[in-house]
């Protein structure tokens, strides 16, 4: 194929700026985090029965918006912490 060529609409994809990392982050650390805990304290505190996956998509229609804050408040503390825990002149 040509390097001239443009790209078809297969091989076109969306991507966001880099500037958009830490919120992008955020939102998959909190998506993915938050369905786990709510997997994990429902099936916990209720069991695993018929409607586990009900009680936990109520949970997480809850949980992730919560999580999603917290992760983007809480990011740049954790990010200073690491900066302060790992040896940065190797």
């Amino acid at each position: 194929m040509n390097q001239s060529t443009p790209p078809t609409k297969r091989t076109r994809r969306f991507r966001l700026h880099r500037r958009y990392t830490p919120v992008v982050f955020a939102f998959y650390m909190a998506g993915i985090m938050a369905l786990l805990m709510c997997a994990v304290i429902v099936g916990f505190n209720q069991g695993i029965t018929e409607d586990f996956l009900a009680r936990v998509i109520h949970a997480y229609i809850v949980a992730m918006p919560v999580a999603f804050v917290c992760v983007l408040f809480v990011r740049p503390l954790v990010m200073k912490l690491v900066g302060l825990t790992i040896d940065q002149s190797t």
